[in-house]
């Protein structure tokens, strides 16, 4: 029998969403929102924004316990994935079991930092629920991420993977991106022949295949199954982990004005709200590492 789940702290609530101006050209900024998840559970959600360093970061709490936190960092178009798990230590598992999940972030899938920075609420005990569910995304992590070496594809590897030094998964697709984007920025900063070579700029420096390595698969090795079918614990196998984003703001919404010459212009005037779920795919060493796949 299970014992029971550590209970999320309560938080302060703040709470609706208008882009209110902030102070300075760079602005840190943080914002909690009650949340409903799918059991009709209430959580929050805790949303930072820093627009010096181009990137947001969101976490909440899922109705099993788990700790899910994103980070998008949209300097480098890293989408990291973190979550911590509560382990069953009736069966041998540690306290906690940390995963991260790296993938490209692509265009419009968040507001910017700048605009996250400058949301507003203005009622404070609104739960909210998202105006748009995205369609669940099945991805296959096929890579491991060096952790010493994470830092070189974005700083924020260093960080949010600590607890996951040795579960860091990525997808060869995505990494083959990356290699491109840096390959890309190495023939930029190419200097003509004779003229003095300059440092490359920081966030590509060392960026290459070193950190990364393939992982065994299914395709590959035959014998290598699906953990929830795998019937010793100890053996190698493909694990999956689903997790989801129960609200985030991934577009801003316009409004028009007219002017007194009749003129009409846009503004920003709020967001739209999206839930997104992933189930990612990996390998690990034992079933051991996969109890909860057990249960799918």
């Amino acid at each position: 029998m299970r014992g029971p789940r550590p209970r999320l702290p309560a938080l302060p609530a703040l709470l609706w969403l208008a882009l209110a101006p902030l102070p300075g050209p760079a602005a840190r900024a943080e914002l909690r929102v009650r949340v409903r998840l799918p059991g009709g559970q209430v959580t929050e959600e805790s949303l930072q924004a820093d627009s010096g360093a181009d990137c947001v970061s969101l976490e909440l709490r899922a109705a099993d316990g788990a700790l899910v936190t994103l980070t998008a960092d949209f300097r480098q178009e890293v989408k990291i994935f973190r979550a911590l798990i509560l382990g069953e230590l009736e069966r041998g598992q540690s306290q906690f079991q940390a995963l991260c999940f790296v993938t490209r972030l692509h265009r419009n899938e968040i507001i910017p930092s700048e605009s996250m920075a400058k949301l507003r609420q203005k009622n404070p005990r609104t739960v909210r629920q998202a105006e748009e569910v995205r369609g669940l995304e099945h991805l296959s992590m096929d890579v491991a991420v060096n952790f010493s070496k994470g830092a070189q594809l974005s700083s924020h590897i260093h960080n949010v993977c600590a607890e996951a030094k040795e579960a860091i998964y990525t997808r060869e697709e995505d990494v083959k991106f990356w290699l491109e984007k840096a390959a890309c920025v190495l023939a930029d900063l190419t200097p003509p022949a004779g003229a003095p070579r300059v440092n490359l700029i920081w966030d590509f420096r060392g960026v290459d295949g070193s950190m990364f390595e393939v992982l065994p698969q299914g395709s590959d090795v035959p014998e290598l199954q699906r953990c929830r079918l795998c019937p010793d614990r100890w053996k190698p196998c493909i694990c999956s982990y689903s997790l989801s984003i129960e609200w985030y703001p991934c577009m801003l919404k316009y409004c028009k004005s007219r002017d007194a010459g009749g003129k009409v212009s846009s503004y920003k005037c709020g967001i739209r709200s999206c839930q997104k779920g992933y189930t990612f795919d990996y390998y690990v060493p034992q079933k051991q590492l996969c109890l909860w796949d057990e249960e799918t």
